[in-house]
């Protein structure tokens, strides 16, 4: 974690990361015990309302989106050590990935629940399960939706270990910030979610 860049060199923390001369290392969690973990992510893709409805009526030319997103977030989410050089690999105990339509936002939401009993977080692997299940909603669209874009990849909640629980703080949207879907005129915004 970076403090402000003004602070003190003593003040600052160090990236765990990090070695002393500025080496990447893997963190030594040796002496952590074991203990239940949990982590929640999120993801959405915003597309056209015309491919929502073909996703939802299963009509796509690669099929079913909503499990093949899913399954593939679970690959991801168990390989996420493979993929993030210095990640432990952990024991999942479980890992839930759910793709869900938003007509309201013309997006579909990708939630990742991951748990683990070990040494060091699960939120990696959260994070990960929704990426990759977010680029697959991605590509099983971009034959008919090329403006499809992924948003808002991000952790919602931690608990476990020695930090205890976080949650995302709920953060309100300006009235004004009205989003179109993608590939339609008008202002656009970010969509947030909580």
């Amino acid at each position: 974690m970076m403090t402000e860049p003004g602070a003190p060199r003593a003040a600052r923390r160090r990236l765990t990361h990090v070695d002393r001369a500025g080496r990447p290392r893997m963190v030594d969690v040796s002496a952590k015990p074991p203990t239940a973990r949990r982590a929640v992510a999120e993801a959405e893709v915003l597309v056209s309302q015309e491919t929502l409805s073909v996703v939802i009526d299963g009509a796509g030319p690669k099929g079913d989106v909503f499990t093949v997103a899913e399954m593939a977030g679970v690959m991801g989410g168990k390989r996420t050590a493979d993929l993030v050089p210095l990640c432990h690999p952990i024991p999942l105990t479980d890992l839930v990935v759910e793709v869900t339509p938003d007509r309201g936002a013309s997006a579909l939401r990708v939630r990742a629940t991951a748990a683990t009993i070990a040494q060091t977080g699960v939120e990696m692997e959260a994070l990960t399960a929704v990426a990759v299940a977010a680029l697959t909603v991605y590509d099983m669209v971009k034959g008919i939706d090329r403006g499809a874009e992924i948003h808002h990849i991000r952790l919602l909640e931690k608990s476990g270990g020695a930090s205890g629980e976080w949650r995302r703080p709920a953060t309100p949207e300006p009235a004004s910030n009205v989003r179109l879907p993608p590939g339609t005129r008008g202002p656009r915004r970010a969509s947030r979610r909580t």
